[in-house]
């Protein structure tokens, strides 16, 4: 079994945890772009138009079989009883609520693309579809049914499919949270070595480009809004490349102030901002309107999915499917590692089905809900009150789009101010997500990296936007976004292949380990009058004080006894107790293959009502009983060993390992994986309390 792979830079007193050989490729790569688009800025932009038609042309076919493929496997993993296997041990919790969940993922996800697709899409489609007559009922409908489908299951099919991936090896197989670990199944320990450095390297471009459009877009919609709301201010790129700057600064407040205070809480205003705008539309606009056509339209689009998925419009041979479609499934690949590496670290404690349902269907009906009401809204000002100037308006400044549609509504200089401050929060939080998870990919997925380094990192990111910006403005990034999504694309194939890989072996797994369950569990009882243990056992309430003596005095000496055997045999067995949390775990190690823990935890419950009811409850709340529960590499096995003699817990632990010895020998393919159950304990699991 390796031991270490750690191949970062020296430890000094400036703290790092950088690996090398994947920071020094990314960095050198991101310089040469942006010295090379600053340097010869008209150069950069030929370049940018030529190899955007190169791909779009070349390639279309395989972005769109690509998505279509992550969207299938996701919900037949999700669906299939794989989707209660936890992201996590079998006994963890989820960190963090579902709403607070949800806001984060929402702002990290893509909440600036709404503010800034979400009028002006639409509108486009309306004046120039794909096919048929533009400015007529069909070109409408139309317009709204591609709006959807871009920004429906099937984007949040890739970010939920990278996370899944991301958040299952790491918290699950105890792998390092970077795209790397999803190699595992295919190549083992070689992706620490240049296989696994090739894809970091390949995930951190694929972000920062991803990222520097994000910021790219925000930035064109912030200086339109202050243009809007302040006519002295031009649009222009030095506005664009200063307000990146003072905002990258701003991002930095947010980076050093962490996850939980500085993301989750920016996400939580986004999402109130976000929600009172979607509130103060609705209720001013055609509201019957936006909800007819909300159904509507979200009909024609899950009854249109699979005849949009494969259109790449081969017999009509125009630009629009590579200047709208392949740009935005592109993107979103491009942005797959972060917004997949952040949901998996806030995503720990779900099951596989909690994480694929909440990541697809709650965005992406909330996104219907907004297009619905900004969009059908700009439709409604065009064709039924004659506001035909918005589609000049919009096709000469996409980034006008929203505020042009407050124009027409009440209070629209405060409604614009808020808009304003809504992009801005988005890009503080798109920005620091994302030097979490670029520093995290180039620290070989360090849990815990420096803030100096994420500062580097958000920096980083404002660089490149600003070169892309004053080298090819949006076409430029739209171009940068497509070419870094192509390798990303192949990794994500390989991917799902090594999860699948992954999720068999846990099956096998599973049954090896469930054959046996029930002898385990009642071995104790197995022995003339040990019927009469067994019912004590399930009308008895032990006191912590019990337990506690019974793992001292029971299940220690019978570890003991089973690790000297081991040790006897030439097996490497060890014994290690956590006194203050009553905790004591058995581990065998051999060649690269067992990697065996059987524990023992205390575990407190409220004392059910049915026990002793003649016994007034605690004034300060529900008495505790506890139980001596048996946890292994996965989790709690949800039975409790407490009243077992010596010989009964030998023959557990002995059952245990002979179920997966026998587990090894039925896989077919052995992974030896690297968990770090005992960190993850330590880490606030199993502290006593149920």
């Amino acid at each position: 079994m390796p031991q270490d792979h750690d191949l970062r830079a020296p430890k000094s007193a400036f703290r790092s945890t950088i690996l090398l050989p994947v920071f020094i490729p990314a960095v050198l790569i991101a310089l040469f772009l942006v010295i090379g688009a600053m340097s010869n800025p008209e150069l950069a932009g030929q370049a940018f138009a030529s190899t955007l038609a190169y791909i779009t042309e070349t390639f279309g076919w395989f972005y769109m079989l690509a998505v279509a493929f992550f969207l299938v496997f996701i919900v037949a993993i999700a669906v299939s009883p794989w989707g209660r296997i936890k992201l996590g041990p079998d006994h963890a919790e989820p960190q963090y609520s579902f709403p607070a969940w949800f806001a984060m993922l929402f702002s990290a996800g893509y909440g600036i693309a709404l503010l800034f697709f979400g009028v002006a899409e639409p509108v486009l489609h309306y004046a120039s579809p794909p096919a048929g007559a533009p400015e007529t009922l069909d070109a409408a409908r139309q317009a709204m049914q591609i709006a959807f489908f871009h920004w429906g299951f099937h984007i949040w099919a890739i970010y939920g499919l990278t996370g899944l991936v991301l958040a299952y090896f790491a918290f699950r197989h105890g792998l390092p949270l970077s795209m790397r670990s999803a190699l595992y199944p295919l190549v083992g320990e070689r992706i620490y070595g240049p296989i696994g450095h090739t894809v970091d390297v390949v995930a951190i471009l694929s972000t920062l480009f991803g990222i520097s459009t994000t910021l790219g877009l925000s930035v064109a919609q912030i200086n339109a809004g202050v243009n809007y709301l302040l006519p002295a201010v031009p649009v222009s790129t030095t506005f664009q490349v200063a307000a990146i700057a003072v905002i990258t600064l701003m991002a930095t407040v947010s980076v050093v102030a962490g996850l939980d205070k500085g993301i989750k809480r920016l996400s939580v205003l986004n999402m109130v901002l976000v929600i009172s705008l979607m509130t103060f539309v609705f209720v001013v606009g055609p509201s019957i309107l936006i909800l007819e056509t909300f159904v509507q339209n979200t009909g024609a689009y899950l009854g249109n999915i699979v005849e949009r998925t494969f259109n790449l419009q081969a017999y009509e041979r125009s630009d629009w499917i590579g200047n709208w479609t392949l740009f935005i499934f592109g993107w979103t690949i491009a942005w797959a590692p972060f917004v997949g590496l952040f949901i998996a670290k806030i995503s720990r404690g779900r099951s596989i089905r909690q994480f694929v349902f909440g990541v697809m269907f709650v965005p992406t009906l909330f996104t219907f809900l907004w297009f619905s009401i900004f969009g059908d809204t700009a439709l409604n000002m065009i064709m039924v009150e004659g506001y035909t100037a918005l589609i000049q308006e919009v096709q000469a400044d996409n980034a006008v789009a929203l505020f042009r549609l407050y124009d027409r509504l009440p209070w629209s200089g405060f409604i614009s101010f808020v808009t304003v401050i809504l992009i801005i929060t988005f890009f503080v939080t798109s920005s620091d997500s994302g030097s979490l998870v670029v520093d995290s990919l180039a620290s070989g997925g360090h849990p815990n990296p420096p803030t100096w380094q994420r500062v580097f990192w958000a920096t980083v990111e404002g660089l490149v936007a600003s070169a892309l910006l004053i080298g090819g403005g949006l076409s430029a990034l739209q171009t940068m976004s497509i070419t870094s999504a192509l390798p990303f694309a192949l990794v994500l194939v390989i991917a799902a292949i090594g999860l699948w890989r992954a999720l068999i072996i846990e099956g096998h797994r599973e049954v090896s380990l469930q054959a046996f369950m029930q002898n385990s569990q009642r071995a104790a009882y197995r022995k003339p009058g040990g019927w009469k243990k067994r019912l004590s056992g399930m009308v008895d309430y032990p006191s912590e004080e019990k337990v506690r003596g019974f793992v001292g005095q029971v299940v220690q000496p019978a570890m003991e006894h089973v690790v000297q055997e081991l040790q006897q045999k030439n097996w490497q067995a060890t014994l290690q107790r956590d006194h203050q949390h009553c905790r004591i775990w058995l581990q065998v190690l051999k060649d690269e293959d067992i990697d065996f823990t059987y524990e023992i935890r205390l575990r407190g419950y409220a004392r059910p009502g049915f026990a002793y009811p003649e016994m007034a409850r605690h004034p300060d709340g529900d008495e505790l009983y506890y139980r001596a529960e048996v946890f292994l590499q996965h989790g709690g096995q949800a039975y409790d060993i407490y009243g077992y003699e010596e010989q009964d817990v030998i023959d557990d632990i002995l059952n245990q390992l002979e179920n997966y010895l026998h587990f090894l020998h039925i896989s077919p393919a052995t992974l030896p994986w690297k968990l770090e159950q005992h960190d993850e304990m330590l880490n606030g699991e199993g502290t006593g309390r149920a």
